[in-house]
């Protein structure tokens, strides 16, 4: 149990790779909060996974761009547990459109939820890391920020922007003997590629050594290697987990 008695924050945890991460967590021995802002019954799905595995979970409705809110979470999760040892920023959104379309409250939506989420999230997390002087943040990026591909432009320069704020904000907290990494998966089998166009799909597979997509299981435990103590001479680094592109 790679992640026994860790505290974790896990943003947009209700589905997809946040819910997989949730349970793969607590199967590896974490306790696990995760918050979500729309899907009540996905979230509900997501607590009873965990606890089919024998952990405790706490959920939270509130968005990464909810200040007070994102902070009174954090403050509960704290006087509950003590602290929070690894957070996750994992929350995203994309859209496909071609940029002719894109409009500026799109571009906006995207930056605000992908990159000032995660400078929100890791703000409120990072005051009690600090204290403590421990703590792990692991930032979710993507191949469409490390790659010349074709994606959405609001997305690629959104995640880009993923893989700069974990570089700057490791050098700035490992003084703290807090780490921050980014995991960059490429496509995987659900969120933003499920409506990739045939033959976008089909020219990825084409140029992916492994032929084929990711599967969440696989990039989640991976992450909780990544997180653990075993782990624990990484930091400001973003590792692709693309199925060699």
């Amino acid at each position: 149990m790679t992640l026994k008695d860790k505290r974790v924050l896990i943003t947009g945890g209700a589905r997809g790779l946040g819910r997989t991460l949730s349970r793969v967590f607590s199967t590896e021995g974490a306790l696990v909060a995760f918050s979500y802002i729309r899907d009540e019954e996905s979230a509900r799905e997501t607590v009873e996974a965990v606890r089919a595995s024998g952990g405790e979970v706490k959920a939270f409705k509130v968005s990464v761009l909810d200040v007070p809110g994102t902070e009174k979470m954090v403050k509960e999760i704290e006087d509950a547990w003590g602290g929070i040892d690894i957070l996750v920023n994992n929350a995203g959104i994309s859209q496909n459109l071609p940029i002719a379309l894109m409009e500026e409250e799109d571009w906006d939506k995207v930056m605000d939820i992908n990159v000032k989420g995660t400078f929100l999230t890791s703000k409120a997390v990072l005051r009690g890391m600090i204290r403590r002087k421990f703590g792990v943040i692991l930032n979710i990026g993507s191949l469409a920020g490390q790659r010349m591909i074709e994606a959405p432009v609001h997305y690629c320069a959104s995640k880009a922007a993923i893989k700069g704020l974990t570089e700057a904000m490791a050098k700035e907290v490992a003084r703290y003997q807090i780490r921050v990494n980014c995991l960059a998966p490429g496509l995987l089998e659900d969120g933003v590629g499920r409506n990739l166009p045939d033959h976008r799909l089909a020219d990825y597979l084409k140029h992916c050594a492994l032929g084929r997509i990711g599967c969440f299981e696989e990039v989640a435990h991976f992450a909780s290697f990544i997180v653990s103590d075993a782990n624990s001479y990484m930091t400001g680094e973003t590792v692709l987990m693309d199925g060699g592109l």
